[in-house]
């Protein structure tokens, strides 16, 4: 045999890499190994990156630094399930950090890190695949991206994991989000409540406690209450209530509870016993949160008629009453939602009447805002329609409080002070006790609040405070009337109505009337009554007071006054005008030159300057008294003394229709005849002189300037106004009274014109003529002898009411107008049921002083006349 050759060792293939080992202590080095393509490398950097990164924050953020986590999010869709898994579990450590977490948003990772949740995949990628979404899902940019993905429903699959690390992951990522409420619709959807109550069995607290914080979160909701109760999870609650031992989770099952309470059937909750177990804790419980959370339960079962009358039998009053009391504001806060809820029980009501009262005033000066405004809404509604409780809060010195309130920066504390005070205002007592205290310049903020609910409050203060002349200038003077019409704009339909009440109220004396008016309130409110949706019975009746105090411009808009109208001196009449259209004062229309624009008739027998009062005759008293002051500068004695001479007969002059100083209508006629008796006839002509001066007085205002302007005194109806006292007033009858003065009116209008000559009646040229010597469109009524329906109707009503006939002016079309009148009609006299008064319309054109019945067709005729 021969040797055997030893055969020589094959060199390796050139293209083949000899195995390396490599140790290396750079994380950077071990970053970039991250983009290796095989996988055990992959693998093993990894779980070294990971070791790196729990040691702390600093390391993380070296890190991010050297772009790890650029690299690492693309392993997470990696093919080998070990490098998806530690890449996930790097991931899942990172992501505490907040440079990190901004990171992956931008990167839009949230797909795949979902993607882990898979049941394929391992339980640690579960565990740390959750813990990063329980991260994320803190800011309301990653809840969109996870609810987008469809990451809700793997998560409520890994509630039910064997794994508690996961389950805690996945409640707390589900808890964070259900704080938005698409979410807890989509959790609905997927019927994830019974996954949920059975993680209350769990042996780890941590996990329990996130889960009744969700169910809390989530049971705000109706839908999710039912399907708690469905599941039974009043029965998984009132367990942990019973035990002792899960005293930790006491304070979130009672929120859940009291969720649960707003809309369970009465007898489910008797059935269940809760209410006696939250009585207990509110008044044994030492732990203030308990206390609170089991009040708040209180409060939200009291909302059901049944289950306060059974908390009344069981005395809770006392117990909530002992809560206030409390240290904590918390606890105080929850007290008082439950009085206010327990209110709706009268005998409630009552019992807080002597107890409850004065310890709710006292947390009005708490300095904690929201204990203040509970303790409001309390008192607010123990007062509503009670007025033991109003007086108990005005007794606990609760109004000065209650105004501070007012100034508060929480909106619902000022809205429930100001229904307090409007409570508290119907007692007449404390009312005045109330605007004694400055309570309408503290009401100026609330009216501008931007709340409407405040506005509303606020306005219906005012309605019920501003019910004298005192509290009414106290308005005016504080500055409130314009913010309280503002809010006559308002597009809610309660802070317009309460406004409109408002201004109802206010507008019951002279000067805040023609305040609100110079305001605006009147073209607010007629524009508000023209919009049926809009328009309120208190925008009506506030429109109609307002233009009671502006009589000219109620008839200017409405064409009609009422026998209680009474026209005063200084009313006229501008003619028809729309709503919307200025109504100009009448110092402007008197300081515009004359045209031919309509003729404003003034009404006025007073001067500018009064004179001392007259000791012989003040019957004579109303408007004639000031005759001699601003045109003969008489005295009062020798005034009197000449007129007597001078008015005495109602015959004398009835030759001389156009002058003015003739008659009046009356049983006195033979009595004139001696008034002049032993007179010379050089008195007499005297007398005649001075008439004269007195026929034409200096036109009031000619060539003055506007500070110095007055109303222009109207000397011939003056005399008118004399006559008709001296002469109508005292005939007893009172159709007898309105036939006289309908002779009169039209005796010095022109006198009875035919109906067929009424064409040929030229009283416009003799109008024009007048507005010419005055240099103005205003004319005062008694300059007027020759005048058609509407001056005579203004005539025969500002004579009326000088000695109290009631009668009423409208205003018809083309110039028409009369005087309707309210009388017995004596044919029906002997009727049965008769002796009624009847309407009729005063002829004072065809046959002045008679009488047609309002609805017949003598009284359509004259209208259309």
């Amino acid at each position: 045999m021969g040797k055997k050759i030893k055969k020589k060792a094959e060199p390796p293939p050139k293209d083949v890499f000899d195995p390396l080992t490599i140790e290396s202590k750079n994380v950077a080095t071990v970053v970039l190994m991250l983009k290796s393509p095989e996988e055990e490398i992959l693998a093993k950097a990894c779980e070294a990156i990971y070791k790196f990164a729990l040691k702390g924050e600093e390391n993380k953020g070296t890190l991010l630094e050297l772009g790890a986590v650029e690299t690492l999010t693309k392993l997470l869709t990696h093919e080998d399930k070990i490098v998806r898994r530690n890449a996930t579990m790097i991931i899942g450590i990172l992501v505490s950090n907040n440079d990190v977490k901004k990171l992956l948003r931008e990167l839009n990772v949230m797909n795949s890190v979902i993607a882990q949740l898979a049941p394929e995949e391992e339980v640690v990628t579960h565990e740390f695949a959750s813990l990063c979404l329980a991260n994320m899902s803190a800011e309301y940019t990653s809840k969109v991206q996870i609810l987008e993905h469809g990451g809700l429903k793997p998560l409520i699959r890994l509630l039910s994991s064997p794994d508690p690390d996961v389950k805690k992951n996945s409640i707390e990522c589900i808890y964070n989000l259900v704080q938005d409420f698409q979410c807890r619709a989509t959790l609905q959807e997927l019927n994830a409540i019974p996954s949920i109550l059975e993680l209350l069995k769990s042996e780890y607290p941590i996990i329990q406690l996130l889960a009744l914080k969700t169910l809390d979160v989530i049971t705000n909701d109706k839908g999710s209450r039912a399907m708690l109760r469905d599941n039974q999870g009043m029965d998984h609650l009132t367990k942990i209530l019973e035990t002792k031992e899960l005293n930790d989770l006491h304070i979130e099952a009672l929120s859940v509870i009291a969720n649960c309470l707003e809309d369970m059937d009465t007898m489910m909750i008797q059935q269940t016993g809760v209410l006696k177990k939250l009585l207990a804790f509110a008044e044994n419980s030492t732990i203030p949160d308990i206390q609170k959370n089991a009040t708040k339960a209180i409060t939200k079962a009291a909302y059901d008629s049944q289950n306060r009358k059974l908390f009344h039998e069981q005395e809770v009053e006392k117990c909530l009453v002992a809560l206030l009391g409390s240290e904590s504001d918390g606890t105080k806060i929850a007290a008082s939602q439950a009085i206010s809820a327990m209110c709706e029980n009268s005998s409630s009501k009552e019992f807080f009447n002597h107890q409850g009262i004065p310890q709710l005033v006292q947390l009005l000066k708490s300095d904690n805002e929201e204990v203040k405004e509970a303790a409001a809404l309390a008192l607010a509604n123990l007062t509503t329609c009670n007025s033991a409780n109003a007086n108990a809060a005005a007794e606990a010195d609760g109004i000065d409080p209650l105004i501070n309130l007012l100034s508060s920066k929480r909106e619902g504390a000022i809205a429930n002070a100001a229904t307090v005070l409007t409570n508290m205002a119907t007692q007449a007592a404390v009312r005045e006790n109330i605007q004694s205290r400055d309570v309408m310049h503290a009401l100026i903020s609330p009216l501008r609040s931007a709340n409407m609910v405040v506005q509303s409050k606020a306005a219906l203060t005012i309605a019920a405070t501003a019910c004298d002349v005192e509290a009414r200038t106290e308005l005016r003077n504080s500055g409130a009337l314009e913010p309280l019409i503002e809010l006559l704009r308002s597009k809610n339909d309660e802070v317009r109505r309460h406004a409109s009440w408002a201004v109802m109220v206010c507008a019951s004396d002279e000067l805040t009337a023609a305040e609100l008016c110079r305001f605006g309130a009147l073209d607010i409110l007629e524009e508000i009554n023209l919009s049926v949706s809009r328009k309120n019975k208190f925008s009506e009746v506030a429109c109609k007071k307002l233009l009671n105090y502006n009589l000219p411009l109620k008839y200017s808009r409405t064409g009609y006054l009422s026998s209680g109208d009474i026209i005063t001196d200084g009313f006229y009449d501008y003619g028809r005008i729309n709503p919307g259209t200025r109504f100009q004062p009448l110092k402007d229309l008197f300081l515009e030159e004359a045209s031919d624009l309509r003729t404003i008739l003034l009404v006025n027998s007073k001067s500018d300057v009064s004179p001392p009062p007259s000791t012989e005759d003040k019957s004579s008293d109303i408007g004639y008294g000031h005759i001699a002051s601003s045109s003969l500068r008489r005295t009062s004695e020798e005034k009197t003394r000449k007129n007597s001479a001078r008015f005495g007969s109602p015959t004398e002059e009835k030759s001389e229709p156009t002058s003015g100083r003739n008659t009046a209508v009356g049983k006195s006629a033979t009595k004139e005849k001696g008034s002049r008796k032993g007179k010379g006839k050089k008195e007499e002509e005297k007398l005649e002189e001075e008439e004269e001066v007195t026929v034409v007085p200096k036109w009031v205002g000619e060539g003055c300037s506007e500070k110095e302007w007055s109303c222009p005194f109207d000397p011939d109806f003056c005399v008118y106004v004399f006559e008709v006292i001296k002469s109508i007033h005292p005939i007893a009858n009172t159709r007898e009274q309105v036939e006289a003065l309908a002779k009169y009116v039209a005796e010095k209008m022109g006198g009875k014109i035919p109906k067929d000559k009424l064409q040929n009646f030229n009283w416009q040229l003799h109008i024009s003529e007048i507005k010419f010597q005055l240099k103005s469109n205003v004319v005062p009524i008694g300059q007027i002898k020759k005048g058609s329906f509407y001056h005579r109707a203004l005539l025969f009503k500002a004579l009326a009411d000088k000695i109290g006939i009631g009668c009423s002016l409208v205003r018809g079309e083309y110039g028409r107008a009369w005087n309707e009148v309210r009388l017995i009609n004596e044919s029906q006299k002997g009727v049965i049921g008769g002796l009624r008064p009847e309407v009729f319309i005063v002829d004072l054109m065809f046959h002045p002083g008679g009488l047609m019945k309002l609805k017949s067709k003598e009284a359509d005729l004259y209208r259309f006349l």
